[in-house]
Protein backbone atom coordinates (compact mmCIF):
# COMPACT_ATOMS: atom_id res chain seq x y z
CA UNK A 1 0.00 0.00 0.00
CA UNK A 2 1.27 3.43 -0.92
CA UNK A 3 -1.26 5.37 1.06
CA UNK A 4 0.82 5.46 4.24
CA UNK A 5 3.71 6.94 2.27
CA UNK A 6 1.46 9.70 1.06
CA UNK A 7 0.27 10.29 4.58
CA UNK A 8 3.86 10.88 5.64
CA UNK A 9 4.31 13.25 2.73
CA UNK A 10 1.21 15.16 3.82
CA UNK A 11 2.57 15.51 7.34
CA UNK A 12 5.95 16.66 6.08
CA UNK A 13 4.61 19.03 3.50
CA UNK A 14 2.14 20.83 5.69
CA UNK A 15 4.82 21.66 8.25
CA UNK A 16 4.85 25.08 6.72
CA UNK A 17 5.19 28.04 8.60
CA UNK A 18 7.20 30.71 10.20
CA UNK A 19 6.40 33.96 8.49
CA UNK A 20 10.10 34.86 8.74
CA UNK A 21 11.37 33.44 5.47
CA UNK A 22 14.98 32.43 4.94
CA UNK A 23 14.95 33.44 1.26
CA UNK A 24 13.84 36.40 -0.76
CA UNK A 25 10.62 36.44 -2.73
CA UNK A 26 11.07 34.26 -5.76
CA UNK A 27 7.87 34.79 -7.69
CA UNK A 28 5.34 37.53 -8.23
CA UNK A 29 1.97 36.02 -9.04
CA UNK A 30 -0.83 37.86 -10.85
CA UNK A 31 -3.19 40.14 -9.01
CA UNK A 32 -6.47 38.98 -7.55
CA UNK A 33 -7.75 36.35 -5.13
CA UNK A 34 -6.58 32.71 -5.05
CA UNK A 35 -3.11 33.61 -6.33
CA UNK A 36 -4.67 35.17 -9.40
CA UNK A 37 -6.38 31.98 -10.58
CA UNK A 38 -9.69 31.73 -12.39
CA UNK A 39 -12.07 29.77 -10.13
CA UNK A 40 -13.23 26.32 -11.25
CA UNK A 41 -16.76 25.04 -11.60
CA UNK A 42 -18.01 21.61 -10.58
CA UNK A 43 -15.20 19.86 -12.47
CA UNK A 44 -11.89 19.77 -10.54
CA UNK A 45 -8.96 21.67 -11.99
CA UNK A 46 -5.28 21.83 -11.10
CA UNK A 47 -4.67 24.74 -8.74
CA UNK A 48 -2.17 27.33 -9.95
CA UNK A 49 -0.34 25.13 -12.49
CA UNK A 50 3.40 25.79 -12.72
CA UNK A 51 3.07 28.09 -9.70
CA UNK A 52 1.85 25.87 -6.87
CA UNK A 53 1.19 22.59 -8.69
CA UNK A 54 4.36 21.56 -10.51
CA UNK A 55 6.10 18.45 -11.80
CA UNK A 56 7.06 17.66 -8.20
CA UNK A 57 5.06 16.17 -5.32
CA UNK A 58 2.93 19.06 -4.14
CA UNK A 59 0.72 18.40 -1.14
CA UNK A 60 -1.16 20.12 1.62
CA UNK A 61 -1.87 23.80 1.38
CA UNK A 62 -3.83 26.10 3.67
CA UNK A 63 -5.22 29.60 3.34
CA UNK A 64 -5.43 31.87 6.35
CA UNK A 65 -8.99 33.02 7.16
CA UNK A 66 -8.39 36.43 5.55
CA UNK A 67 -7.41 34.57 2.34
CA UNK A 68 -4.21 36.62 2.10
CA UNK A 69 -1.69 33.87 2.87
CA UNK A 70 -1.36 30.41 1.35
CA UNK A 71 1.07 27.85 2.77
CA UNK A 72 2.01 24.59 1.07
CA UNK A 73 4.79 22.03 0.79
CA UNK A 74 6.66 20.33 -2.03
CA UNK A 75 8.88 17.27 -2.26
CA UNK A 76 11.34 17.37 -5.14
CA UNK A 77 10.78 14.14 -7.07
CA UNK A 78 14.46 13.88 -8.00
CA UNK A 79 16.28 14.90 -4.84
CA UNK A 80 13.60 13.99 -2.31
CA UNK A 81 14.08 17.38 -0.61
CA UNK A 82 11.02 18.80 1.13
CA UNK A 83 10.57 22.57 0.95
CA UNK A 84 7.92 24.85 2.38
CA UNK A 85 6.53 27.98 0.80
CA UNK A 86 4.09 30.77 1.44
CA UNK A 87 2.32 33.06 -0.98
CA UNK A 88 1.33 36.38 0.59
CA UNK A 89 -0.93 39.00 -0.92
CA UNK A 90 0.52 42.48 -0.42
CA UNK A 91 -1.24 45.38 -2.10
CA UNK A 92 -3.17 42.81 -4.14
CA UNK A 93 0.06 41.24 -5.45
CA UNK A 94 1.05 37.70 -4.51
CA UNK A 95 4.65 37.14 -3.43
CA UNK A 96 6.19 33.70 -2.93
CA UNK A 97 8.79 33.01 -0.26
CA UNK A 98 10.39 29.91 1.15
CA UNK A 99 9.74 29.49 4.86
CA UNK A 100 11.70 27.77 7.56
CA UNK A 101 10.48 24.39 8.81
CA UNK A 102 9.17 24.02 12.30
CA UNK A 103 5.51 24.86 12.61
CA UNK A 104 2.46 24.62 10.43
CA UNK A 105 -0.38 22.55 9.13
CA UNK A 106 -4.07 23.25 9.33
CA UNK A 107 -5.24 26.66 10.51
CA UNK A 108 -7.96 27.21 13.08
CA UNK A 109 -11.10 29.05 11.91
CA UNK A 110 -10.11 32.17 13.87
CA UNK A 111 -6.62 32.17 12.32
CA UNK A 112 -4.89 32.23 15.70
CA UNK A 113 -3.55 28.67 15.79
CA UNK A 114 -1.80 26.31 13.39
CA UNK A 115 -1.62 22.58 14.04
CA UNK A 116 1.23 20.28 13.07
CA UNK A 117 0.60 16.72 14.16
CA UNK A 118 0.36 16.71 17.93
CA UNK A 119 1.87 20.19 18.23
CA UNK A 120 0.69 23.71 17.54
CA UNK A 121 1.91 27.28 17.16
CA UNK A 122 0.17 30.57 17.87
CA UNK A 123 -0.12 33.67 15.74
CA UNK A 124 2.13 36.48 16.95
CA UNK A 125 2.85 40.03 15.80
CA UNK A 126 5.95 38.69 14.04
CA UNK A 127 4.44 35.57 12.50
CA UNK A 128 4.10 32.30 14.42
CA UNK A 129 5.35 31.12 17.79
CA UNK A 130 7.61 28.16 18.40
CA UNK A 131 5.91 24.79 18.41
CA UNK A 132 4.15 23.71 21.58
CA UNK A 133 2.85 20.31 22.60
CA UNK A 134 -0.88 19.67 22.69
CA UNK A 135 -0.13 17.77 25.87
CA UNK A 136 -1.38 14.42 27.09
CA UNK A 137 -2.90 12.33 25.66
CA UNK A 138 -2.30 13.86 22.22
CA UNK A 139 1.47 13.77 22.48
CA UNK A 140 1.34 9.97 22.52
CA UNK A 141 -0.66 9.78 19.27
CA UNK A 142 1.13 9.93 15.89
CA UNK A 143 -1.21 12.50 14.36
CA UNK A 144 -0.85 13.26 10.66
CA UNK A 145 -3.60 15.85 10.38
CA UNK A 146 -5.65 17.68 12.99
CA UNK A 147 -8.34 20.20 12.13
CA UNK A 148 -10.47 22.23 14.53
CA UNK A 149 -14.00 23.59 14.40
CA UNK A 150 -15.10 27.05 15.52
CA UNK A 151 -16.20 25.47 18.81
CA UNK A 152 -12.70 24.12 19.35
CA UNK A 153 -13.49 20.48 18.58
CA UNK A 154 -10.41 18.62 17.39
CA UNK A 155 -10.78 15.98 14.67
CA UNK A 156 -7.63 14.03 13.88
CA UNK A 157 -6.21 10.81 12.51
CA UNK A 158 -3.42 8.47 13.55
CA UNK A 159 -0.53 7.30 11.44
CA UNK A 160 -0.63 3.53 11.12
CA UNK A 161 1.72 1.15 9.35
CA UNK A 162 -1.00 -1.48 8.89
CA UNK A 163 -3.83 0.74 7.64
CA UNK A 164 -5.87 0.36 10.81
CA UNK A 165 -5.60 3.91 12.14
CA UNK A 166 -8.80 5.60 13.27
CA UNK A 167 -10.19 9.12 13.24
CA UNK A 168 -10.94 10.60 16.65
CA UNK A 169 -12.47 13.75 18.07
CA UNK A 170 -12.02 15.77 21.24
CA UNK A 171 -14.45 18.50 22.29
CA UNK A 172 -14.15 21.46 24.62
CA UNK A 173 -16.67 20.86 27.40
CA UNK A 174 -17.11 23.69 29.88
CA UNK A 175 -13.73 25.02 28.86
CA UNK A 176 -11.95 21.70 29.40
CA UNK A 177 -10.54 19.41 26.72
CA UNK A 178 -12.16 15.98 26.84
CA UNK A 179 -10.29 12.75 26.21
CA UNK A 180 -10.20 11.73 22.53
CA UNK A 181 -12.91 9.37 21.34
CA UNK A 182 -13.10 7.39 18.09
CA UNK A 183 -15.85 8.18 15.63
CA UNK A 184 -18.41 5.49 14.88
CA UNK A 185 -18.21 3.05 11.98
CA UNK A 186 -19.92 5.58 9.71
CA UNK A 187 -16.55 7.34 9.51
CA UNK A 188 -14.07 4.72 10.70
CA UNK A 189 -14.69 2.30 7.88
CA UNK A 190 -12.27 0.71 5.42
CA UNK A 191 -8.48 1.02 5.58
CA UNK A 192 -6.01 3.90 5.59
CA UNK A 193 -8.70 6.17 7.00
CA UNK A 194 -6.95 9.51 7.36
CA UNK A 195 -6.63 13.27 6.77
CA UNK A 196 -9.93 14.49 8.27
CA UNK A 197 -11.37 17.97 7.83
CA UNK A 198 -14.24 19.16 10.02
CA UNK A 199 -16.37 22.05 8.81
CA UNK A 200 -16.10 25.12 11.07
CA UNK A 201 -19.77 24.72 12.01
CA UNK A 202 -19.35 20.95 12.47
CA UNK A 203 -21.99 20.21 9.83
CA UNK A 204 -19.80 17.72 7.94
CA UNK A 205 -16.50 15.85 7.99
CA UNK A 206 -14.35 15.02 4.95
CA UNK A 207 -11.67 12.32 4.94
CA UNK A 208 -10.05 9.72 2.68
CA UNK A 209 -10.02 5.96 2.91
CA UNK A 210 -9.79 2.70 0.98
CA UNK A 211 -13.15 0.96 0.86
CA UNK A 212 -14.76 -1.85 -1.07
CA UNK A 213 -16.64 -0.41 -4.01
CA UNK A 214 -14.40 2.65 -4.22
CA UNK A 215 -12.81 4.01 -7.35
CA UNK A 216 -9.16 3.43 -6.55
CA UNK A 217 -6.34 3.27 -4.06
CA UNK A 218 -7.91 5.88 -1.79
CA UNK A 219 -11.10 7.90 -2.23
CA UNK A 220 -12.52 10.96 -0.55
CA UNK A 221 -15.66 10.63 1.56
CA UNK A 222 -18.00 12.94 3.44
CA UNK A 223 -20.40 12.47 6.36
CA UNK A 224 -23.08 14.99 7.28
CA UNK A 225 -24.28 15.78 10.77
CA UNK A 226 -27.82 14.53 11.34
CA UNK A 227 -30.62 16.36 13.14
CA UNK A 228 -30.13 14.18 16.22
CA UNK A 229 -26.43 15.05 16.35
CA UNK A 230 -25.21 11.71 14.99
CA UNK A 231 -23.14 11.30 11.84
CA UNK A 232 -24.61 9.99 8.60
CA UNK A 233 -23.10 7.19 6.58
CA UNK A 234 -19.97 7.73 4.51
CA UNK A 235 -20.75 9.17 1.06
CA UNK A 236 -18.21 8.71 -1.70
CA UNK A 237 -17.49 11.95 -3.57
CA UNK A 238 -17.96 10.10 -6.84
CA UNK A 239 -15.97 9.94 -10.05
CA UNK A 240 -15.75 13.72 -10.49
CA UNK A 241 -13.39 13.79 -7.50
CA UNK A 242 -12.11 10.24 -7.13
CA UNK A 243 -9.97 8.41 -9.67
CA UNK A 244 -8.39 4.98 -9.86
CA UNK A 245 -5.35 6.49 -8.14
CA UNK A 246 -5.01 8.25 -4.82
CA UNK A 247 -7.23 11.20 -3.94
CA UNK A 248 -7.28 12.75 -0.49
CA UNK A 249 -6.34 15.50 1.93
CA UNK A 250 -9.55 17.41 1.23
CA UNK A 251 -10.43 20.68 2.94
CA UNK A 252 -12.68 23.66 2.24
CA UNK A 253 -11.25 27.17 2.00
CA UNK A 254 -12.06 29.49 4.92
CA UNK A 255 -14.45 31.50 2.73
CA UNK A 256 -16.39 28.29 2.11
CA UNK A 257 -16.19 28.60 -1.67
CA UNK A 258 -13.79 25.86 -2.81
CA UNK A 259 -12.84 22.31 -1.99
CA UNK A 260 -9.11 21.65 -2.27
CA UNK A 261 -7.61 18.17 -2.38
CA UNK A 262 -4.60 16.29 -3.69
CA UNK A 263 -4.45 13.79 -6.52
CA UNK A 264 -1.74 11.44 -7.72
CA UNK A 265 -1.60 12.25 -11.41
CA UNK A 266 1.43 10.23 -12.46
CA UNK A 267 3.80 8.53 -10.00
CA UNK A 268 5.46 10.02 -8.08
CA UNK A 269 3.76 13.32 -8.86
CA UNK A 270 0.90 14.80 -6.86
CA UNK A 271 -1.01 17.90 -7.79
CA UNK A 272 -3.22 20.18 -5.75
CA UNK A 273 -6.75 20.30 -7.16
CA UNK A 274 -9.69 22.61 -6.49
CA UNK A 275 -13.39 22.56 -7.31
CA UNK A 276 -16.45 24.63 -6.44
CA UNK A 277 -17.59 23.69 -2.92
CA UNK A 278 -21.13 23.48 -4.25
CA UNK A 279 -20.21 19.89 -5.05
CA UNK A 280 -20.66 19.22 -1.33
CA UNK A 281 -24.27 20.36 -1.49
CA UNK A 282 -24.95 17.98 -4.36
CA UNK A 283 -24.08 15.14 -1.97
CA UNK A 284 -26.03 16.37 1.05
CA UNK A 285 -29.03 14.09 1.74
CA UNK A 286 -32.38 15.81 1.63
CA UNK A 287 -33.88 15.63 5.10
Amino acid sequence: MKHIGISIVLLLCVLTISSKSYSQDTFLAPQGPYIGQNPPGLTPEVFAPAIVSTEHRDWGGNFTPDMKEYYFGRRNTKSGKVSKFVFKSVNNQWHESAVAPGVGGSISPDGKTMYSGNRYSERTDDGWSALKSLGAPFEDIHIMRLTASSKGTYVFDERSSDGNGVIRYSRLVNGKREAPRPFSKEINTGKWTAHPFIAPDESYIIWDSENDGGYGDSDMYISFRQRDGSWGGAINFGDKINTDGEDGGGYVTPDGKYLFFCRRCSPPNFEIMWVDAQIIETLRPKL
